[in-house]
């Protein structure tokens, strides 16, 4: 673990006090700013890289605002960080003796991927499919994945991506309880590993499987279709799973795959749903 000569963990530059244990995840730095407004008595608002990170209070709820930048690789960064600065002594740089159960709930754009989830809909990622093969690199990954859920996506997606095997992780239950009503729809969001191939865009080279994204519209499993793309949910829910976190993506959709509509206004319809975490978090 590596801590910078002022005492902050290493790409985050936070320090264990400037964490609260309610997180609102963002992949925009600038979206960090657009929500510190809503906060009171901030305690820092710090930046490196991508990173932008402000510590204040909405009402009495002491929350933390953090963006991640865009992908699996940034998720494993902050969710790392984020569960060092809450349950490691940089002191002596060992595991404290009492667990701190962080909640992280990202608000992401996203792509839909079925005419029932249409330009303007919020989606919570219920379960998460992953193609970044992030929590590979962690032990005892199979106990936090839906194993048949798996087997059912390699065999509707007849998947012909060697050494790539899709993921599937449940966000944590108590979370999408508290954090969905009518105005959010449950859903499976798929994350990719990039925004090109890997969503099935194709500009100059062309794409290994062309026919991915049909078999992915079609795609069934207990009553549940994939409802949207994004880059980071099933990392979020895979590593903050396997710490003992809670974590939930809800994403408001601003593409329609199906429909080729494209919202590039999105920033300002995302207020209502920035809003919407902040009074449920």
């Amino acid at each position: 673990m590596i801590i910078n000569a002022d005492g902050s963990i290493f790409h985050l530059h936070l320090k264990p006090e400037h964490l609260a244990e309610r997180i609102l995840l963002v992949g925009d730095p600038a979206r960090v700013s657009h929500i510190g407004r809503y906060l009171e008595n901030r305690e820092c608002d710090i930046v490196n890289r991508e990173f932008h990170s402000i510590t204040g209070y909405y009402g009495s709820k002491r929350i933390t605002v953090v963006s991640h930048g865009i992908g699996g690789d940034n998720m494993d960064i902050v969710v790392n960080e984020l569960d060092a600065l809450a349950n490691i002594d940089f002191a002596t740089r060992t595991v404290k003796p009492f667990f701190r159960r962080l909640t992280m709930v990202r608000i992401g754009t996203s792509g839909g991927l079925q005419p029932s989830v249409p330009v303007g809909t919020y989606v919570a990622a219920e379960y998460s499919i992953g193609l970044d093969g992030v929590v590979y690199f962690y032990d005892c990954n199979e106990e936090i994945r839906d194993m048949r859920f798996e087997e059912a996506l390699l065999r509707q997606l007849e998947w012909q991506i060697d050494g790539l095997r899709p993921y599937v992780v449940r966000a944590d239950t108590s979370l999408l309880e508290q954090m969905t009503q009518d105005d959010i729809r449950r859903g499976v969001t798929i994350a990719a590993n990039g925004f090109y191939g890997p969503q099935g865009r194709m500009l100059r080279l062309p794409l290994h499987d062309p026919a991915l994204n049909v078999r992915i519209e079609a795609f069934e499993h207990d009553g549940r279709k994939i409802t949207n793309f994004d880059m980071e949910s099933s990392s979020l829910a895979g590593l903050a799973t396997l710490m003992g976190h809670r974590a939930l993506t809800v994403c408001g959709i601003i593409a329609g795959r199906t429909d080729h509509r494209m919202n590039t206004s999105y920033r300002n319809s995302l207020a209502e749903l920035i809003e919407k975490m902040l009074e449920r978090i």
